[in-house]
């Protein structure tokens, strides 16, 4: 049985929100503030309210500044990154919420520099300085590293609309910072003309998170709501996560497939073609021969996707073929943990991906290349390099 947990970021997610769901899971208070204390860090208050939002009663976090500033996300601030890895890493906190925090932190960092064009350790962050950042940051590694998740799912981020006032003037919903921790994941448009991702909530979300999509199966044990500061009218502006437990043995995840049927094109496209889809980032692609109206011969030209690559596959396929348009659908997919070591067998050195059940290791397949390369230069069959790495393997466990 595998425990799971997904956010369901349907108002989004923000730092504070993150750290009242973790609470309202059942993290207790007092608990938080003794491992917060380990930081050392003084001039500050937080508080721990139920609050109503749209009838829903979920747990608002206020952080109270001595010097009475407010909680705002885009404040300037005077810390560097490495004073706050500094911070972390001197503290008594347990080594996983060290770890975790300074991940978050560098991948915030990371993105505002990189929005900025300086230095990481130039750049005057948006809110990486602010002691309520840190401790939502931290505070929230504490709890997640209590609930002691296996594994760690999202909704797609919804994200808002309109502009926010910065330390660098007005700038647009979503804050360029929240955009760039959003590569490669899946977002939706809504109508809520406010900023629903904050850059402290895309940092967390972006670095916890196993795989992002529908809730998955589980048998649900534990509901929390976190709530944020603003109300809107359109929805609840609450973070809701949902522990549960899984009796699947394998990771999951949902894939998009393209699909188009082509009798009209010359064979030799398909090289190419096939070329330019992987290295937009396909899964898989593959070509299957079927027979098509008036018994032509044709191709059905498959693509596995994830959806952040589907429209770039779309584009490919419908501009580089002669198709007049594709099929979609979603795939859910089992998979085995998989995990890439090296090998040093009596030919040389080999790559090898393991397929794994938990901690057990079920399957033991060489890259193909490296067998070929060790083969061609040792002049031996490739199937004997293929053994000597399984016999290698079987050796060392």
């Amino acid at each position: 049985m595998k425990k799971v947990a997904y956010f369901d970021c349907f108002s989004g997610i923000s730092g504070d929100m993150t750290l009242g769901v973790l609470v309202d899971l059942g993290l207790k208070p007092e608990v938080l503030k003794d491992e917060l204390l380990k930081l050392n860090l003084d001039g500050y208050k937080i508080s721990f309210n139920k609050v109503q939002k749209h009838g829903i009663t979920g747990t608002k976090v206020d952080i109270e500044l001595d010097n009475h500033d407010h909680h705002h996300e885009h404040n300037h601030h005077g810390r560097h990154l490495s004073d706050i890895i500094k911070l972390i890493s001197e503290s008594q906190l347990n080594q996983d919420v060290k770890d975790m925090a300074e991940k978050i932190f560098t991948r915030l960092g990371e993105a505002e520099a990189k929005v900025h064009n300086v230095d990481i350790e130039k750049i005057h962050f948006h809110e990486v300085g602010a002691v309520d950042s840190i401790l939502d940051i931290v505070g929230s590694a504490i709890g997640i590293n209590a609930l002691e998740i296996d594994k760690i799912y999202s909704s797609p981020l919804p994200l808002g609309q309109g502009f926010v006032k910065s330390s660098h003037g007005v700038i647009p919903v979503p804050a360029p910072a929240t955009v760039e921790l959003l590569r490669g994941i899946p977002a939706k448009r809504t109508e809520v003309s406010a900023e629903l991702v904050t850059p402290t909530g895309a940092a967390i979300i972006s670095t916890i998170t196993d795989s992002f999509g529908p809730i998955p199966d589980m048998t649900i044990e534990n509901i929390g709501y976190g709530a944020g500061t603003k109300d809107f009218t359109e929805q609840p502006n609450l973070l809701r996560v949902i522990i549960g437990t899984s009796k699947d043995v394998y990771e999951s995840d949902v894939i998009n497939v393209v699909e188009t049927n082509i009798d009209d094109m010359s064979p030799q496209v398909y090289d190419l073609l096939m070329d330019k889809l992987f290295s937009i980032g396909a899964l898989d692609v593959f070509l299957t021969p079927i027979l098509m109206k008036k018994n032509r011969p044709a191709i059905k030209l498959t693509v596995l996707v994830e959806s952040t690559k589907l429209q770039e596959a779309c584009a490919c396929i419908l501009s580089e073929t002669t198709t007049m348009g594709v099929r979609i659908y979603e795939a859910n997919r089992k998979k085995l943990a998989r995990e890439m070591t090296e090998i040093e067998t009596e030919y040389g050195k080999v790559n090898v991906k393991l397929g794994k059940i938990g901690d057990e290791v079920i399957k033991i397949i060489p890259e193909y290349d490296n067998c070929k390369q060790l083969a061609e230069k040792n002049n031996v069959p490739i199937m004997k390099v293929h053994q000597a790495v399984l016999t290698a393997f079987s050796n060392i466990k």
